[in-house]
């Protein structure tokens, strides 16, 4: 923004008495936090500011301050006075006014059928007032807050367009939109520092609650380096980042980000000592000491011992037949009679050959070989 167009913009907030700010309907926190921020900036000058909004505040914007004087409607205070109740056919007579003790008495005469409403039915609504200077804040067009105000009243009204979508349709005197802030709440305190205007804690505390909000904590990829900034000016100003803002924020983000699936499956440093100490210990698994092989091998021999006293036991309650079966069947626990016989043969002939030399003993001999040439 040139210097010509900001001291523009200083002319005509310096020039207005009365100013209407008008937000579109459902307002984010964002919208509703930088229009009460000039609410709160203007008023803080003497000046008669206005908030209006077609749709009542939610609870979600109750934490703003000044959330309270956002108005539905533009009633003001030099508007015509109105009052209004039901009509029907043949009820009214006619309609005149009497003037007593400085009270104005408003007389409904009624005719023949006679008068139907009650005291209740009766509504009092003041005008609205025609604004001196129009700020629009995050209003896209200008039909979405015309039936906030008469026909015909915005002809000859001077309207500031603030704004940072690129839908925007431009209307206005003076137009300043631009895509480029993240927000709305930083944009309008740029504004506010470049016009020299003094941002108090509570100004301060809105903006930076809808810089945060708009920016989804300063993740969103849209988040523009002027909005750091902008967060660092207004912290020194006394604003703080609001702790259930924080906690909603990082629990949204929980909820929609993948998780890692080796960190699903790593149990935590608790839970796994309490699978640990409900695990049954293996000896395979645990490392094994001297005393512990001894034992094991103490053990492992008690088993054979105690197996082979069973065989022993068994075996004798066998019958005699399934006795010489299991001989029959095992021969190579008592060899033959024929086989021994055999065995000692060799020894018999060798301890008499012993006993006288052959014949031919000192005659010269050919070896001869069991394999044929």
């Amino acid at each position: 923004m040139d210097n010509q167009a900001l001291q523009q913009i200083k002319d005509t907030f310096a020039s207005a008495q009365a100013v209407t700010i008008a937000v579109s309907q459902n307002p984010s926190i964002d919208q509703m936090a930088a229009a009460l921020s000039f609410y709160l900036n203007l008023s803080s000058q003497g000046k008669k500011v206005t908030v209006i909004s077609p749709t009542e505040p939610i609870v979600e914007l109750s934490s703003l301050v000044g959330i309270d004087k956002v108005k539905t409607s533009n009633e003001g205070t030099d508007g015509d006075l109105v009052v209004s109740f039901p009509y029907r056919e043949g009820e009214i007579e006619k309609v005149s006014y009497t003037i007593d003790g400085g009270q104005l008495n408003i007389v409904v005469k009624a005719g023949e059928a006679g008068l139907s409403f009650a005291e209740q039915d009766v509504v009092f609504k003041r005008g609205s007032d025609k604004p001196g200077l129009l700020l629009t804040v995050g209003v896209e067009k200008l039909s979405e807050i015309e039936n906030l105000f008469p026909q015909d009243a915005l002809k000859d009204v001077m309207i500031i367009n603030i704004d940072n979508s690129s839908q925007n349709e431009g209307f206005g005197g003076m137009v300043l939109v631009s895509p480029k802030f993240s927000s709305l709440s930083e944009q309008v305190a740029d504004l506010m520092l470049n016009l020299g205007y003094e941002i108090d804690v509570d100004s301060s505390q809105n903006l930076l609650s809808g810089i945060m909000s708009s920016t989804n904590n300063f993740q969103s990829p849209n988040t523009s380096y002027l909005a750091f900034e902008i967060a660092s000016i207004l912290m020194k100003r006394g604003a703080v980042r609001s702790v259930r803002q924080q906690n909603t924020l990082q629990a949204d983000q929980k909820q929609f980000q993948p998780q890692n699936r080796n960190q699903q499956s790593r149990p935590q440093p608790q839970q796994a000592q309490q699978r640990q100490a409900q695990q049954k210990p293996s000896p395979t698994t645990q490392p094994t000491r001297p005393d512990d092989r001894q034992d094991r091998r103490d053990a492992i021999r008690e088993s054979l011992r105690t197996q082979t006293q069973n065989r022993n036991e068994n075996r004798q309650d066998l019958p005699a037949r399934d006795v010489r079966l299991n001989q029959q069947i095992r021969p190579q626990q008592s060899a033959p009679q024929s086989v021994l016989q055999q065995s000692s043969q060799p020894q018999q002939q060798v301890s008499q050959s012993d006993q006288k030399p052959p014949s031919d003993w000192l005659t010269p001999k050919v070896y001869k070989g069991s394999t044929n040439v």
